[in-house]
């Protein structure tokens, strides 16, 4: 099921300020982002986590069952384009 997105009165107005260019790159970033994954390389990286978070945040992800990993990269993804 997918969910519903919601736009705030702000982020209404600021899109009725995009130029059409503004809106083509927009779309085409959007496209690249959720169209293109598979082409897109992953990059390693090392970050620093309070033991207890990572491991309350694993129980969640295992008790929702999702792989820890991948919902930390749905978050990154949301809270980029919210």
């Amino acid at each position: 099921m997918k969910s519903i997105q919601y736009f705030t009165d702000d982020y209404l107005e600021q899109c009725s300020k995009m130029t059409p260019g503004q809106i083509v790159k927009f779309l085409d970033d959007f496209r690249i982002m959720y169209f293109e994954v598979k082409a897109q390389k992953s990059k390693l990286i090392s970050i620093k986590i309070p033991e207890n978070l990572l491991e309350s945040f694993r129980v969640k992800s295992k008790l929702n069952d999702v792989p820890y990993q991948t919902q930390i990269k749905r978050l990154m993804k949301d809270w980029l384009y919210k």
